[in-house]
């Protein structure tokens, strides 16, 4: 199993039709929606993170591409710098993965980039820019 996480965009004619149907039931992908920004009749962008057999990935991204949607993997992610960090713990609170998390003994805040999904909920809620996007 491998896992991939990719910015889907949407044409506006395309925003009706059931993508995430089809990765689920033709190609026996498992996904994750990250980030959606969909509205009918107007173009759309979806973030997802997808996991299955490789060759169903492969398959999955083909059938992206015939239908006219634009995909590319995620090609930013987040930065965190512990010198600019005050352990204020405040990116914590926001953070849905649990990527940003305080070690209960020392009270320190930790990061864990496998665990990061990218959402950027934690750029605005640190104060001291220890979190930035790394691109």
């Amino acid at each position: 199993m491998i896992t991939r996480t990719i910015v889907l965009n949407f044409p506006k004619n395309l925003t009706k039709e059931p993508v995430t149907y089809r990765l689920v039931k033709d190609y026996d992908l498992m996904f994750n929606i990250l980030k959606a920004k969909i509205k009918q009749d107007e173009q759309g962008m979806l973030v997802i993170q997808l996991k299955g057999k490789e060759k169903n990935m492969e398959l999955g991204m083909e059938y992206l591409t015939s239908i006219g949607i634009i995909w590319e993997n995620l090609s930013q992610g987040i930065k965190w710098d512990d010198r600019k960090c005050i352990h204020c713990s405040a990116c914590t609170s926001v953070c849905p993965s649990k990527a940003l998390d305080v070690d209960r003994k020392t009270m320190y805040v930790n990061f864990d980039n496998e665990k990061c999904i990218a959402c950027e909920l934690c750029l605005s809620a640190c104060s001291f820019k220890a979190i930035t996007l790394d691109i």
